[in-house]
């Protein structure tokens, strides 16, 4: 299994920003069944897309 995360997050805000990202889909991960094709779109703080994750 191969977990891929793909963000594009301000510099100047970035920590704050992947620590909540992390920890947000950390939370959501039961929703998940964990394999191959499972994917789903990252927003930041204010709701914008900001990149995706997938299992591959």
């Amino acid at each position: 299994m191969k977990f891929v995360l793909e963000v594009e997050v301000p510099e100047e805000n970035a920590v704050d920003e992947l620590q909540r990202i992390l920890r947000y889909w950390g939370g959501n991960l039961k929703h998940y069944e964990v394999k191959p094709g499972d994917a789903s779109v990252i927003y930041d703080s204010a709701y914008q897309e900001v990149g995706a994750w997938r299992i591959e």
